[in-house]
C-alpha cells in the first residue's frame, strides 16, 4: 500500500534531490529509490503535477533602466506615430546563415509515410541577414552581407535612409550589440537627427518584434 507518508517522501526527493550520477530522476530511478513501483511513481507526480525532465530557460536583464526603457518600446508598439510623421522600424541581424545542399534527393510525403531527407549536406557558405520591420504595416526590408561589422551596419543604415524619403522620422528599435553603438555609427546618426534609435534593455532582445519574425523565417524556411 502507498501510504500517505511514502507519498511525502517521493514529493519531497523529487524536489529537493538529484539522483547520483544523473541530472534529474526518472520514474524507474524514483522507483528503485523509494521502493515502489514505476506505475505508482507516475501516479504520484501527476497528481502534484511534477515534470523532473523538462527545464525551461530564462535570463534576468540587469539592466537599471529596465523599466524605462520596456515602457518606451512598448509605447511605440502600443500607439504608433501616424506614417506622416514618423516610421516605427524594429531592427536587427540574423547572423551565420547556412546555405545547405542535401547530398541525395529525399522523398515526398505519402499518405502513412513521412517525407524524408537525407543528413548529409553540403555546405555553400554563410550570410548575414540584416533586416527592419516596419510595424505598422508588417513590411520588412531586408539585406544580406557576408559579414556582420559596423560597416555594413551603416550600409544597411543608408538603404533605410533611401527606402524612406524625405524628412519623415525613423524610430529604430534596436538591441545593444557592439555593431549598433560603433563610434563610426553613432557619429553617421548624428549627421542624421531623423534616426531616433530606441534601444532595447540588455539581455531582452525578445522585446523587439523583429525577433518574432526571424523565428518565422527560422521555422519555415531555413530549418531544411
Amino acid at each position: 500500500k502507498v501510504t500517505d507518508a511514502k507519498i511525502a517522501a517521493v514529493v519531497t526527493r523529487t524536489l529537493e534531490k538529484k539522483p547520483v550520477g544523473a541530472t534529474h530522476w526518472s520514474t524507474r530511478s524514483m522507483a528503485q529509490a523509494s521502493g515502489l513501483t514505476q506505475n505508482a511513481i507516475v501516479r504520484i507526480w501527476r497528481a502534484f503535477g511534477l515534470k523532473p525532465h523538462p527545464r525551461e530557460n530564462f535570463k534576468l536583464s540587469t539592466d537599471p533602466f529596465f523599466v524605462e526603457k520596456v515602457r518606451d518600446i512598448v509605447g511605440l508598439y502600443l500607439n504608433p506615430p501616424e506614417k506622416t510623421r514618423a516610421v516605427v522600424l524594429c531592427v536587427d541581424e540574423k547572423s551565420q546563415i547556412q546555405a545547405l545542399d542535401r547530398t541525395q534527393p529525399g522523398l515526398p510525403m505519402k499518405k502513412g509515410r513521412l517525407g524524408t531527407m537525407t543528413h548529409e549536406y553540403k555546405r555553400n557558405g554563410t550570410t548575414c541577414l540584416f533586416a527592419a520591420l516596419e510595424i505598422l504595416q508588417g513590411k520588412v526590408i531586408g539585406q544580406c552581407f557576408t559579414r556582420h561589422r559596423h560597416q555594413e551596419f551603416l550600409r544597411f543604415l543608408r538603404r533605410l535612409d533611401a527606402e524612406f524619403p524625405g524628412d519623415v522620422a525613423l524610430h529604430l528599435v534596436m538591441d545593444n550589440y557592439g555593431t549598433h553603438k560603433h563610434p563610426n555609427v553613432q557619429a553617421w546618426l548624428k549627421r542624421h537627427p531623423r534616426f531616433v534609435c530606441h534601444f532595447v534593455p540588455t539581455s531582452s532582445s525578445w522585446l523587439n518584434l523583429v525577433e518574432r519574425w526571424f523565428g518565422e523565417l527560422t521555422s519555415n524556411a531555413t530549418n531544411f
